[in-house]
């Protein structure tokens, strides 16, 4: 195979529709937009659902179910390798630090604990949840959790 004898797959490419150029083109005077209306105008054309003043079935349709977004609780997620790096041994680990280290910011209801990475000091950890392999790793490393 070389270059100069690569084509495209039948069918793949189309010709490109040329407006205005006549009228035996069939395309030609109002370029296949018909005569006048709103359609016919540059920019022209109804949003989408809209049903020329009918009420629109998205709002014709009741609306129905139970949504829990409203309720759920926002957690930010902490890794044992973050804690490593940003931490000295000995220190303790509460919201106030994390947010110190650069390591949480903004709103959120948890702070979850998660087992990914090595730890290897000893931390005094104070967090609303911690996975199982997270608490293995801090006792592990002669930590406590609070």
């Amino acid at each position: 195979m070389k270059l100069h004898t690569l084509k495209p797959n039948a069918g793949a490419k189309h010709r490109t529709k040329r407006l205005g150029k006549g009228e035996s083109s069939g395309l030609g005077k109002t370029s296949g937009k018909g005569h006048k209306g709103q359609k016919a105008r540059s920019g022209g054309n109804v949003r989408p659902g809209f049903e020329g003043g009918q009420m629109p079935l998205h709002r014709r349709l009741p609306k129905r179910g139970f949504n829990n977004v409203a309720f759920q609780k926002k957690s930010v997620i902490v890794n044992c390798s973050q804690l490593e790096a940003k931490f000295e041994a000995g220190a303790t680990v509460n919201e106030e630090s994390l947010r110190e280290s650069g390591l949480i910011k903004g709103a959120f209801d948890v702070i979850k604990l998660l087992g990914q990475g090595d730890l290897t000091k000893s931390l005094t950890i104070s967090v609303d949840s911690i996975s199982v392999t997270a608490r293995e790793k801090v006792e592990k490393a002669g930590g406590k959790i609070s």
